[in-house]
């Protein structure tokens, strides 16, 4: 059975982050993951990961300016000791997080960058951080995000990784196989997941169109979870996504893959 992982970033928005932890745990869910832990303290979420039984399963590289509209910097030539000091903090939070693994996000073509300039640099920042994280035991992505919802998104299809991901050459270097960023601009999402499968080191979802919770567009969730389970994955699957209303009542979907926690197990929050 799939296990899914809640998006503390994009799930239980009505509440502030901290007490987002109490509420992924409430609603059953033991593992969660979000963009970037940078704004908090490390014991303080290390802290709620323990009170709440929660896994911490992903978080991202530092990425820039997010606020004022970057989305990585991984393709960046001019910015590469940047994207080198962000791996070094990437590997403190993580190591006292617990989290495994982490994704880099490529970020925007640069202006007066050339594609092949920006590739390079990539692959060189990929081939670095790669070794960087293996040596401290943990795993990097590469994600691909579609450039319709982030024009010039410089990594925009699974293809694309792939490729970049070939070229790196790193056993420490896997796919962050996004659905709903497939879906917008590739489709074929299963013969996707079965082709690249043993590329791919972590799932994430959300729905078509409005990249909402499953269940709400075009997406046939059920069928993918079930070949997904077929072919053997036995990772965490992200729920990035937007409610469309609030997290609670767009749960519906999570009912059959829902684990009951311990009756002893308080939630914990920050309130």
């Amino acid at each position: 059975m799939p296990k899914f992982a809640a998006n503390l970033t994009m799930m239980f928005t009505e509440l502030p982050f901290l007490d987002r932890f109490a509420a992924a745990a409430a609603a059953s869910f033991q593992a969660v993951e979000f963009l970037f832990p940078y704004d908090f303290e490390k014991q303080q979420i290390a802290d709620l990961l323990a009170a709440n039984e929660l896994t911490l399963v992903l978080h991202n590289l530092p990425a820039g300016d997010w606020a004022g509209g970057e989305r990585g910097i991984g393709c960046h030539p001019a910015r590469v000791d940047e994207f080198r000091a962000g791996v070094d903090r990437a590997i403190d939070y993580a190591t006292a997080l617990g989290c495994p693994r982490v994704n880099c996000l490529a970020g925007i073509l640069p202006a007066g960058v050339s594609a092949d300039a920006a590739r390079a640099t990539l692959v060189e920042n990929l081939r670095y951080a790669a070794a960087r994280l293996e040596a401290a035991n943990i795993e990097l992505l590469l994600e691909h995000v579609n450039s319709r919802d982030i024009p010039g998104f410089f990594v925009d299809r699974s293809r694309p990784a792939v490729e970049i991901i070939t070229e790196v050459a790193s056993a420490n270097l896997k796919l962050q196989y996004d659905i709903y960023h497939a879906q917008v601009l590739e489709g074929d999402l299963a013969r996707t997941i079965e082709t690249e499968f043993a590329r791919i080191g972590h799932i994430q979802l959300a729905d078509n169109p409005g990249r909402h919770e499953p269940g709400s567009g075009e997406i046939n969730f059920p069928y993918l979870f079930r070949r997904i389970d077929e072919l053997g994955y036995t990772g965490w699957i992200g729920c990035e996504y937007k409610p469309r209303t609030t997290t609670i009542d767009g749960l519906g979907w999570f009912e059959p893959y829902r684990s009951t926690r311990p009756a002893t197990q308080t939630p914990s929050s920050t309130s």
